[in-house]
């Protein structure tokens, strides 16, 4: 395969972006590709189970690196395959390059096997979707990194016409996306934003992911810190403030949210700095008439006739910041005493109950063998909703989860494309029993990369979530068992060795062992769901 092909193009493009790794299942067309994949130092192809595994691994990439993933699928099923984490990855505002094979403009109209729009089944889960062209292909992947980094980042799909990647390279363009600087909001927004929070008594902070890919997280506690005012978090903005902040009230939308609740209903205004509505509308859990100011790079999405938008500052979210800062007013009206002890209610109920191996023990377990530095990601489910209020995140980025896609089948994948970005950091996964069949075969992913990541598989046979929400309509339990009984199975999976506990102590022994083993671990704990039912879907209204 010659050096000077469309293949080294495309590959050489990505290893000069910063792209590291390429997920995803080869196909005859992706040969090329992969050979100059093989001799291009700086960049590897990593083999996955599955297309949608190769997808969400990206995703992670991304989110943990600020250069965008790169996955790849072929033709028709590859592709439906690699969508799932490539919607994930418009959702979750994750910095993402998804290649797919594509038909040569000859047989893009013909009936052929495998043959569908690539370019219409990525329109709408994609900030972008195009196809390479010979003579612009490192411009055309250049301007993909570009968009996919833009404001809130996510995916661009780029199609690859087969047959092209033989051909003689003919761009020799600068492989550096153009970084496209959030506007400068408009000034009479940024004086209403000002204004708004000088006048209000009783104001609280909703901070959303936004914020955090901006790592300003030690300038937003030391404003809260200033005025006395609450800080609420989304799930996904987790670490952006210590739990232990005395300004820090809570997240929202996940477990005892009915408890979290008690603190924004007494708030006069909300202050929204990055907050992504993709994760929770307002209307979910503001009462109505509570006003909102915000500071994001789209505008706020808000019912304004329930909710009277008192500022709305369009563009670089740290210029909006600036204008708070500059405010001279006296602290709040707030006693954060009662803030703190709402938190501590709320944390004391999260406890393990005496007796039971339930999911609170299984998480207190982990998180005290889990180094501070250490990375974990987690799968959707009942278990989501308690990590998200009760797991203590030391810093925005140590815990990963889906929320504003919510994928069941996450949690593995996330875990290893974590290992693979940052080697040097103890990582693990949660995952629920029903979620871990989806990407089981993940695991030979992880053991053909040698890597040491910890699975903690918490095993009840149940859709926790689903089955609550039928017995408080009190329905029958139908179709959410996730098996009749037993564990899942085997002293070993796809290579990986299994260790199955049903107690705290022997939990903290297995997970010791686990994260000091050479390679991937599973740990299983057999855990009683029904410590769900007291802590998830509470009400998110006062």
């Amino acid at each position: 395969m010659a050096a000077r092909s469309i293949a080294f193009e495309v590959v050489e493009t990505l290893r000069d972006l910063g792209v590291r790794h390429v997920f995803g299942v080869p196909s005859g067309g992706w040969v090329d590709y992969m050979e100059a994949l093989r001799l291009t130092d700086g960049i590897d192809f990593v083999l996955t189970s599955h297309e949608g595994g190769a997808s969400f691994m990206a995703d992670v990439c991304g989110r943990l690196t600020g250069v965008p993933g790169v996955c790849f699928g072929t033709f028709g099923p590859g592709a439906t395959n690699l969508a799932t984490g490539v919607g994930g990855a418009l959702l979750d505002r994750s910095p993402m390059i998804a290649l797919t094979d594509e038909m040569p403009e000859s047989m893009r109209e013909r009936t052929t096997q495998m043959g569908i729009d690539h370019q219409a089944l990525f329109a709408p889960i994609t900030k972008k979707t195009t196809r390479l062209e010979p003579d612009c292909a490192r411009a055309i992947l250049t301007d993909a990194a570009a968009v996919a980094l833009e404001q809130r980042p996510g995916p661009v799909h780029v199609g690859l016409p087969t047959g092209m990647s033989a051909l003689p390279r003919h761009d020799d363009s600068a492989a550096e996306p153009v970084r496209v600087m959030p506007v400068a909001p408009d000034p009479r927004q940024l004086e209403a934003l000002a204004a708004a929070f000088r006048a209000a008594q009783k104001p609280v902070l909703a901070i959303g992911l936004g914020a955090v890919r901006l790592g300003i997280s030690e300038r937003i506690a030391a404003f809260a810190e200033r005025f006395g005012v609450p800080v609420l978090l989304t799930p996904m903005a987790k670490g952006l403030l210590s739990e232990d902040h005395r300004c820090y009230a809570g997240v929202l939308f996940h477990a005892l949210s009915d408890i979290v609740s008690r603190t924004h209903a007494e708030a006069d205004l909300v202050v929204a700095i990055g907050y992504d509505p993709v994760e929770f509308n307002y209307e979910s859990w503001m009462r109505d008439g509570l006003p909102l100011a915000s500071m994001d790079t789209a505008p706020a999405d808000i019912d304004r006739a329930r909710h009277p938008l008192v500022a709305d500052a369009v563009g670089d979210i740290v210029a909006g910041l600036e204008a708070l800062e500059a405010v001279k007013a006296p602290p709040k009206a707030w006693r954060l005493d009662d803030v703190a002890a709402r938190k501590a209610d709320m944390f004391r109920r999260m406890r393990p109950r005496q007796g039971r191996m339930g999911p609170c023990a299984a998480l207190e377990v982990l998180r005290e063998v889990l180094p501070q530095d250490g990375i974990m990601t987690c799968d959707v489910g009942a278990h989501t909703h308690l990590i998200g209020q009760k797991w203590q995140t030391p810093a925005a980025g140590l815990q990963i989860m889906t929320n504003g896609w919510s994928a069941m089948g996450f949690g593995l994948p996330a875990a290893i494309a974590a290992k693979l970005c940052c080697p040097d950091k103890p990582v693990c996964a949660v995952v629920g029993d029903g979620g871990f069949l989806m990407t089981v075969g993940e695991l030979a992913t992880a053991v053909r990369e040698k890597l040491p990541i910890v699975i903690l598989v918490l095993t009840d046979n149940d859709l926790a979530l689903i089955r609550i929400k039928q017995e408080r309509k009190q329905n029958p339990i139908y179709g959410t068992p996730v098996r009749a009984q037993g564990t899942i199975g085997g002293p070993s999976l796809f290579g990986v060795p299994v260790v199955t506990v049903d107690n705290p102590d022997a939990l903290r022994t297995a997970l010791g062992e686990a994260f000091a083993a050479d390679g991937p671990r599973i740990v299983e704990a057999l855990i009683d769901s029904r410590e769900y039912d007291d802590l998830v879907l509470h009400k998110d209204k006062a």
